[in-house]
């Protein structure tokens, strides 16, 4: 189940080896340039593109590990669809719906292409941090930036239940299958029989993980918790670390200002 959920990739990877802080930084640095870049900066998305690429590669993943994944940003990409229509600039064709015409224009194109392979490239950046990264390592790196401390408790504590959580999920399903078994081993009924089923499966659900929440936590103030969860503190970033954060915060500037000038 761990091998499913977690996006972690064990290998020795250069990018592997990286200090967890310096690629959390980095990572959030791409992503806030991505996001400010205007539309239509073709030249400067096609060398982020040749950033993720160059880091996949020297992941030993391969460029095709990070881009095919990062498709998944573009369906919320779609959410940008009416730029198209809404946006001023020359047309590019109508489309009549009853009594309603929508002109596409080619700026409001230009707008919604550059949204979606912004989306894509961000999202190539933070596979590439979490694949290369443990999530323990993560936590320290977010304490070390100064993220807030019940943040990332928050996100601790989520992630190690979550397959505690899938696991009961799992065998509720298991248990609904061996209930709802006719003569010809075919599960299920009705879509409503099913609807009701699933409801029920999911407030089962729901009050188990209250319930265990409740348990866990009494039992973390029984230990002594105040809130904070320890770790072992890292070392200083060396001089590597610190000209690596460096030349790629330059780098980064140097996209930007790309973006900005050819854009």
């Amino acid at each position: 189940m761990a091998n499913i959920l977690d996006p972690y990739r064990a290998g020795s990877s250069a990018v592997h080896r990286a200090d967890a802080r310096v690629k959390l930084a980095l990572a959030v640095a791409a992503i806030v340039a991505t996001a400010a870049l205007p539309a239509g900066a073709w030249p400067a998305f096609i060398l982020l593109f040749a950033a993720t690429a160059s880091l996949a590669i020297l992941s030993e993943f391969g460029v095709a590990f990070t881009a095919r994944r990062a498709l998944i940003a573009l369906p919320f990409a779609l959410a940008a669809l009416p730029l198209i229509f809404t946006t001023a600039g020359a047309p590019l064709g109508s489309l009549h719906l009853g009594g309603w015409t929508l002109t596409a224009t080619w700026p409001g194109l230009e707008r919604f292409l550059s949204i979606a392979v912004k989306s894509w490239l961000s999202v190539q950046f933070a596979i590439l941090l979490t694949a290369t990264t443990r999530f323990a390592d993560l936590m320290l790196a977010m304490r070390a930036l100064h993220v807030p401390r019940l943040l990332v408790v928050v996100f601790s504590l989520m992630w190690r239940y979550l397959f505690l959580l899938v696991h009961q999920a799992k065998g509720l399903m298991t248990a609904r299958e061996s209930r709802s078994a006719d003569a010809g081993m075919k599960t299920g009924g009705t879509l409503a029989w099913r609807a009701k089923v699933a409801g029920g499966m999911a407030g089962s659900l729901f009050i188990r993980g209250y319930e265990r929440s409740e348990r866990v936590y009494q039992a973390m103030l029984a230990r002594g918790y105040d809130g904070e969860i320890r770790y072992f503190q890292p070392a200083p970033l060396g001089a590597r670390q610190w000209l690596a954060l460096a030349a790629g915060i330059i780098a980064l500037a140097a996209v930007a200002l790309v973006g900005i000038l050819f854009g």
